[in-house]
C-alpha cells in the first residue's frame, strides 16, 4: 500500500472556502487554498440535535490502534450514510513528527488533509503558544532584574520555557550567566509546547474574555511569604492576549474525501489532559450533527480526562464512547512477541481482551452508551474476530469491524449505522468523582477505578504539596495524572493487571489558570528527547521542493 503523504498527495482538494459554504460559515479567514480560521461566534450556538462522539482506545503499543484513523473514518462514513457530521481533533506537535511516534493526522485513506503542513507548522498555533510562554518567561525574569517588586523568591519559580521539540538537553539549564545585566543566575527548565499551561488554558477557555482570564490566575513563582504570584501580578496577560489573539481561533481543514474537519489545541494525555480545544469542539456542534472528537493515548488517560476535566469544565456531555481496539494490540497486552503477533493464537488474544475488557468497565462509569471498534488488520482470521465479537457480546457490547485506513469512509459504514441507532439511547452521562473530595480522594478514586490500582503511595515532596495547595484554597479543582499510557499502572512494563500494585505520586502541580492539579507519577517526562533512529533523520524536500519521508 502506498505511503500516507502519497496518498495525501493524489487527493485533488477542495477550496476551502468551498467547506465553509457547505457548513454555512460566512465569518471565517482563509489561509491559503485549504485552511481557514473560524470566528469564535460560532461556537456560541449548539445545534439542538447535535451528537457528541468520543472516539478512545485501549492501551496503546507499538503496532498502535488507529484511533485518529478511526475518528475520521467515522466522520467521513456518517456522511456517507446521510448524515451531517465533522471531525473534531488536536493538532500534531513537531516534537513526535520529527521524534518516533509520527504525526496525527490519521492514515490510509482517512486522514485530514493537507496532512504535511498540519504535522509541521499548520497556522501558526503552537508557534504563538511557544512564544506567549516565552514572553511570560522574559517578563518574570525581567521583574526580578528590575528590582523584583513582587518579593519573587527565585528558587521557587514554576514557569519554565518551552520550545515545540523533542530537545532533551534543554531539560534542566541555567540562565543569566555572563555580565551583570544579562539577568539574574538561576536554575530553569524547558517543556515541550503542549505540555504547558497556556496549551492548556488555550484548549479550556470559552471565549477571550475568559481565556484573558485565565491567563491572568496562572501562578508563574511564589513570594518569600509562601504566596502564589500570576501573570497578571507581572502585568503579562495583555501582552500574551495579544499573541494569542489569532491562535484561539478554531481551524478548519478537510478530510480525504472531503468531510470537514476542525483541528484546534493538541494537549499530551500523558502529560497533561490530551483533548482538542472546547471552542473547537462547540463549534463543530454548532455546525453539524454529529461531532466525532477523540482524547489522546488510552481510555485510562485521554477519556478518563475528557469527561472529568473537558466536560465538566466545558458543560459537555457525550452521547457515546467508541473504544478503537485491535487484535494485534490485544495479544501484545498479553505478553505476545512483536514478531509473532501477526500469528493466529486465540490464547493471547483471549488473555489481552482484559485490557479491552477493563476499559469498557471504566468507559460505563462515565455513561451507558459504548461501541467497540475493531480496526482490522491484513493479518486478522476470521477466528480471532469471531472470539473478539463473542467477547465483547458477552459484556453486552456491540464490536464493529472497521477497515477505514484502507477503504476510507467506506469501511466504516457499519459502525457509523450501529452509532446513530445507539444515540437514541440516553447515555445517562457521569463523572466520576466530586468537586468537594479532598485532593487525595479524587486521586485515589482515579487510581482504584480507572488504574485498578491497590492503593496509593506518595513521596513526602507530593505529601507536602497536597497540604500547601489544599492551604491556599485549590481543593476543589479536578485532577489530571500525569502517567504512562502504555499501561493501566504507573509502570509501562506492566501488560496484564493480574497481579496488586499500586500508583506512587511523587509530585502534584497546580495549574490555576486552566483548572486542575496535575498529579505526576513514574518518570513521566515533560521534555522528551529524540530516539536514536528519530523520523527527522528521514523527512526532507525533494528536487521539485515536495516533502517526502514524512510518514
Amino acid at each position: 500500500m502506498k505511503t500516507d503523504i502519497e496518498i495525501a498527495k493524489e487527493i485533488e482538494l477542495k477550496d476551502i472556502d468551498d467547506i465553509c459554504q457547505e457548513l454555512g460559515l460566512t465569518n471565517y479567514e482563509k489561509i491559503g487554498n485549504y485552511k481557514a480560521k473560524i470566528d469564535l461566534e460560532y461556537s456560541k450556538n449548539k445545534k439542538e440535535d447535535s451528537k457528541l462522539i468520543l472516539v478512545t482506545a485501549t492501551n496503546p503499543t507499538p503496532s498502535g490502534e488507529g484511533k485518529t484513523t478511526l475518528n475520521i473514518g467515522l466522520s467521513m462514513a456518517l456522511n456517507k450514510i446521510g448524515k451531517s457530521a465533522i471531525s473534531v481533533l488536536r493538532e500534531p506537535s513537531m516534537g513526535p513528527s520529527f521524534g518516533r511516534k509520527g504525526g496525527a493526522a490519521g492514515g490510509g485513506y482517512s486522514q485530514v488533509l493537507p496532512m504535511d503542513e498540519i504535522n509541521l507548522h499548520f497556522t501558526g498555533d503552537f508557534h504563538a503558544i511557544t512564544s506567549a510562554v516565552n514572553l511570560v518567561a522574559a517578563i518574570l525574569d525581567n521583574h526580578i532584574y528590575q528590582g523584583n517588586e513582587k518579593n519573587i523568591d527565585p528558587k521557587r519559580i514554576v514557569w519554565r520555557r518551552c520550545v515545540d521539540l523533542n530537545d532533551r538537553a534543554l531539560r534542566n539549564i541555567v540562565i543569566g550567566l555572563g555580565n551583570r545585566t544579562d539577568g539574574v543566575t538561576r536554575e530553569d527548565k524547558f517543556d515541550i509546547t503542549v505540555a504547558t499551561e497556556m496549551m492548556a488554558v488555550l484548549c479550556l477557555a470559552t471565549s477571550i474574555e475568559d481565556f484573558k482570564n485565565r491567563v491572568a490566575n496562572m501562578i508563574v513563582a511564589f513570594d518569600y511569604d509562601n504566596n502564589p504570584v500570576t501573570v497578571d501580578d507581572i502585568k503579562a496577560t495583555g501582552s500574551v492576549a495579544v499573541v494569542m489573539k489569532e491562535a484561539l481561533k478554531p481551524n478548519l481543514v478537510q478530510t480525504t474525501e472531503h468531510t470537514p474537519a476542525i483541528i484546534h489545541g493538541g494537549p499530551f494525555a500523558n502529560i497533561a489532559h490530551g483533548c482538542n480545544s472546547l471552542l473547537a469542539t462547540k463549534t463543530g456542534l454548532g455546525l453539524c450533527e454529529y461531532v466525532v472528537t477523540e482524547a489522546g493515548f488510552g481510555a485510562d488517560l485521554g477519556a478518563e480526562k475528557f469527561n472529568d476535566i473537558k466536560c465538566r469544565l466545558g458543560g459537555l456531555k457525550p452521547n457515546v464512547s467508541v473504544i478503537v481496539t485491535s487484535i494485534r494490540s490485544l495479544k501484545y497486552h498479553a505478553g505476545m512477541d512483536l514478531e509473532n503477533i501477526g500469528e493466529e493464537n486465540l490464547d493471547y488474544l483471549e488473555k489481552g481482551f482484559r485490557n479491552l475488557e477493563i476499559h469498557i468497565e471504566n468507559m460505563r462509569k462515565f455513561g451507558n452508551n459504548i461501541l467497540v471498534a475493531i480496526n482490522k488488520f491484513a493479518s486478522d482470521t476470521d477466528k480471532e474476530i469471531a472470539l473478539l465479537k463473542e467477547l465483547t457480546d458477552k459484556m453486552g457490547v456491540m464490536a464493529v469491524e472497521t477497515t477505514v485506513f484502507t477503504d476510507g469512509g467506506e469501511g466504516g459504514v457499519e459502525l457509523a449505522k450501529s452509532l446513530v441507532d445507539i444515540c437514541e439511547s440516553d447515555n445517562d452521562f457521569k463523572f466520576l468523582y466530586d468537586l468537594d473530595n479532598s485532593i487525595k480522594e479524587k486521586i485515589e478514586t482515579i487510581s482504584k477505578e480507572i488504574y485498578r490500582a491497590s492503593g496509593v503511595v506518595y513521596t513526602k515532596k507530593a505529601d507536602k504539596e497536597i497540604k500547601r495547595l489544599e492551604d491556599l484554597g485549590y481543593k476543589n479543582l479536578p485532577i489530571c495524572v500525569a502517567k504512562t499510557p502504555y499501561s493501566l499502572s504507573d509502570d509501562p512494563n506492566i501488560n496484564i493487571n493480574d497481579k496488586d500494585y499500586e500508583i506512587t505520586i511523587r509530585d502534584i502541580r497546580v495549574n490555576a489558570g486552566a483548572g486542575f492539579l496535575v498529579a505526576y507519577t513514574g518518570d513521566i517526562l515533560t521534555m522528551p528527547g529524540l530516539p536514536k533512529k528519530a523520523n527527522a533523520y528521514q523527512i526532507d524536500l525533494d528536487e521539485n521542493n515536495e516533502i517526502v519521508g514524512l510518514f
